[in-house]
């Protein structure tokens, strides 16, 4: 049992429990060492359980059995099948806390496992604690700020809440444009005038948020265009920078598409000259058109009816400011009257302004009915050619027909000449393209048959350049994590102690296995020889059976002639039955031996369990609970 202690106390000091180095064996483990041993391994193995549990005992007794019944709930929630309770860790015996330990020691997480998933580096200790952490107050529930009694302030922070309020970042070097190279002025900007990422949001509270939604679109973007490339990308059998510019391409078109559809004039909308000129211009800047004259220049009936009415309105209102000039008073007026003359002017000039915007605003919807009535009439008319056309043809062959009637007989003769010719024709038509048809069908079921074996390869080597891509990147990933393995083992192996031998661990290593050979060799040993003693027992019993049955026989026979045989019949009677009563005595004093030996070890583990020193302590514990209640209704009378 000491090297399994040893392993024991070198698997909890790993853990993080304090273990003096007087303390050699689970024997000498005190209820506080064995409290805090457990706590640490809970903390390990599952952080949710050993989170909220504190890995010294209370001074309170009710505190102390509350805390070992936790503990016990625990380990039971972990899988413990033995028989645990707050008794476990208050008045402890040697084999349940070394079955406990070995227990919880076994369910750690492997340092190959665990050191797998850590990163590089100094930081994966802190980035462990970190994950325990978070993990831990994700475990707990959240109370408000006003609703938090003084316990809960150790478990949930105080501080203010923040909004989630992200900003955009400017960042150097970022994942959006990875393959471009970037200029010499956009380096020196980076370099010298670009503030640090904690100073380019407004509000010092809006780092966090701003940093994790960039981070967040430059992942979903890396991972749309992954996802894009392997589904799109790859069947079209270009580089991913031939792909970026025909997808660049084939955008701008469509956008240059929307626009021109955009800008093509509607007869219901007034003054789009300036938008129509407004699109051009964004379309000339497109690269839309290349040349520089106006794209509207062809009208419609409306717009050159627009044009003129708005030409022809100028120049009335020329005249009318002529006649107005004309009919103003001499300079010997006062400016009052001349003021009010042009306000008098000003007010006839906006109401004919108001009439001509609705005669304008009727004739425009007067022209609308015109031009849906035309629509309608046009397409009447669309239809009555069509009929039209249709019963020309019949009148057409009708015409023919009466033409045909006087010599009817003549004209079928002929007509029936005529089909047979066609008939014949037909005929011979459809022997060449049979002759034709032979080996076109040939050729078309030959190329068909190698244009699917082509689709077969291409799509084969498509599935093994999927399956590369995928290679490739899971191997790089597990390069990537041996690498930061090897690095995480070499700081593990600077920080350990330069001055233990190897050899020494090696050769404990090679004792303990040689002595548990050893033992496994006298072990199978001694069942052989069990083995071996049962089978001649065995044999031995049939051979007595089978002599004392055909004995008994002889002498049964002679018994019913001779008086001094029938005694010595008797005789071999009572000796089988002493023998067989004596073999028995024998199998008893053995199973009474065997049962004094567990009751010897039994004896013993009672005697290792502590019984008096645990009897003395649970009395110890019970007046110090009485004291406590008694203290407690003391409290409860005064108050």
């Amino acid at each position: 049992m000491e090297e399994v202690d040893r392993i024991l106390i070198h698997s909890l000091r790993q853990a993080g429990t304090d273990i003096d180095e007087d303390v050699q064996s689970v024997k000498q483990f005190t209820s506080e060492l064995i409290v805090e041993a457990v706590v640490r391994c809970l903390r390990v193995i599952d952080p949710g359980l050993g989170s909220g549990v504190s890995t010294t005992l209370p001074p309170g007794m009710s505190a102390r059995f509350r805390l070992g019944m936790s503990l016990a709930q625990a380990c039971q929630d972990l899988g413990y099948k033995g028989e645990i309770g707050y008794q476990t860790f208050l008045y402890s015996n040697e084999p349940e806390i070394r079955s406990l330990l070995m227990f919880l020691v076994e369910k750690l997480p492997r340092e190959s496992a665990e050191a797998s998933d850590q990163p590089a580096g100094k930081s994966a200790l802190l980035q462990k604690a970190i994950a325990a952490q978070i993990k831990a107050q994700l475990a707990l529930p959240w109370l408000p700020p006003s609703c938090r009694l003084p316990l809960h302030c150790k478990t949930q922070s105080p501080g203010p809440c923040h909004s989630f309020r992200a900003q955009p970042l400017s960042l150097p070097y970022s994942l959006k444009a990875p393959s471009k190279k970037q200029a010499k002025e956009v380096k020196e900007y980076w370099r010298v005038h670009l503030l640090p990422v904690t100073s380019q949001p407004s509000q010092h509270a809006s780092v966090p948020a701003s940093l994790l939604e960039n981070h967040v679109s430059e992942l979903s973007a890396a991972q749309e265009w992954e996802n894009e490339w392997n589904s799109q990308g790859l069947l079209s059998r270009l580089t991913p920078e031939d792909y970026r510019s025909r997808k660049r391409a084939r955008l701008q078109k469509r956008i240059e598409e929307q626009l021109r559809t955009a800008a093509q004039p509607r007869p219901d909308t007034h003054g789009a000259t300036r938008s129509t000129s407004d699109l051009t211009e964004l379309l000339n800047s497109f690269g839309g058109t290349a040349t520089g004259g106006d794209i509207l220049t062809k009208g419609t009936r409306f717009t050159h009816s627009e044009k003129f009415t708005f030409t022809q309105e100028p120049e009335k209102a020329a005249q009318q400011m002529a006649a107005a000039a004309s009919a103003l008073p001499s300079s010997h007026q006062s400016e009052e009257d001349l003021k009010a003359k042009q306000e008098a002017e000003l007010s006839d000039l906006q109401q004919q302004l108001q009439q001509l915007s609705v005669q304008m605003e009727e004739v425009g919807g007067d022209i609308r009915q015109l031009t849906v009535s035309i629509h309608q009439v046009s397409d009447e008319l669309k239809q009555r050619e069509l009929s039209n056309s249709e019963k020309q043809d019949t009148v057409k062959v009708k015409k023919q027909t009466i033409d045909l009637l006087p010599d009817a007989e003549n004209n079928l003769v002929k007509l029936q000449s005529l089909v047979e010719g066609s008939a014949k024709r037909v005929v011979h038509l459809a022997s060449q393209w049979e002759k034709h048809r032979a080996p076109l069908i040939d050729e078309h079921r030959r190329l068909k048959e190698l244009c699917s074996n082509r689709e077969m390869e291409s799509s084969m080597k498509l599935s093994e350049i999927k399956d590369l891509h995928d290679k490739i990147r899971h191997s790089a990933e597990e390069a990537k994590k041996k690498e930061s393995l090897y690095k995480q083992l070499i700081t593990e192996y600077e920080t350990l102690p330069k001055d233990v031998s190897r050899s020494a661990y090696t050769m404990r290593i090679l004792e303990i296995v040689s002595n548990i050979k050893k033992q496994k060799e006298e072990i199978t040993k001694i069942l052989s020889d069990t083995k071996e003693l049962q089978k001649e027992i065995n044999g031995l019993t049939g051979k007595l059976d089978r002599t004392f049955a055909v004995t008994d026989e002889l002498v049964f026979k002679d018994a019913k002639k001779d008086e001094s045989v029938r005694k010595s019949y008797k005789y071999l009677a009572a000796l089988h039955e002493n023998c067989t009563q004596l073999i028995q005595t024998i199998e008893d004093t053995g199973t009474i031996m065997r049962e004094i030996r567990d009751l010897e070890e039994q004896i013993e583990t009672e005697n290792g369990k502590k019984t008096v020193s645990n009897l003395e302590k649970i009395l110890e514990d019970y007046k110090a609970i009485r004291q406590e209640n008694s203290a407690l209704a003391a409290k409860i009378r005064d108050g």
